[in-house]
């Protein structure tokens, strides 16, 4: 049987499409895909979005900002000693965009106007360090990218 052009294309076509469809079923259904979405609730985040940028502007206006440092020790963060520290209230929350199981949250309970964050909670590879504070009334918001070794 002579197979001619036209007939060729059809079958490439067929064929394409069988594993551009086998591909999207894999993708769907295998488990080691991950395909959620970074924040849960998306839109009730992004409605948040200006006042997200004012904190931000907030912390970037400061004369002296805190700082977040990687050490063997852990993640360290440390005020200026201009912040009194029973003034300083807020979080830090840990973010590992490769995976979800891993983000933990810790109050800011500041030593020596410092936070140190074990590294025995901490896994190698990138993480997201979003840090919200409040001093004398005044809301910041502090994003850092830190990669543990």
């Amino acid at each position: 049987m002579k197979i001619n052009w036209g007939t060729g294309i059809v079958i490439a076509f067929g064929l394409f499409m069988t594993f551009i469809l086998y591909f999207v079923f894999e993708v769907q259904s295998n488990s080691k895909y991950d395909n959620d979405l970074v924040v849960e609730e998306y839109y009730k985040h992004d409605s948040h979005f200006q006042d997200e940028m004012a904190r931000i502007q907030n912390a970037h206006d400061l004369q002296y900002k805190p700082s977040i440092s990687y050490s063997d020790s852990g993640v360290k963060i440390a005020f200026p000693s201009t912040f009194e520290s029973d003034k300083v209230k807020g979080s830090v929350l840990l973010y590992r965009p490769s995976n979800k199981k891993f983000d933990f949250d810790t109050q800011l309970a500041l030593t020596n106007s410092s936070l140190l964050i074990p590294q025995k909670k901490l896994i190698k590879g990138r993480w997201d360090v979003n840090m919200e504070w409040e001093y004398n009334g005044t809301k910041y918001l502090s994003k850092e990218v830190i990669y543990v070794n």
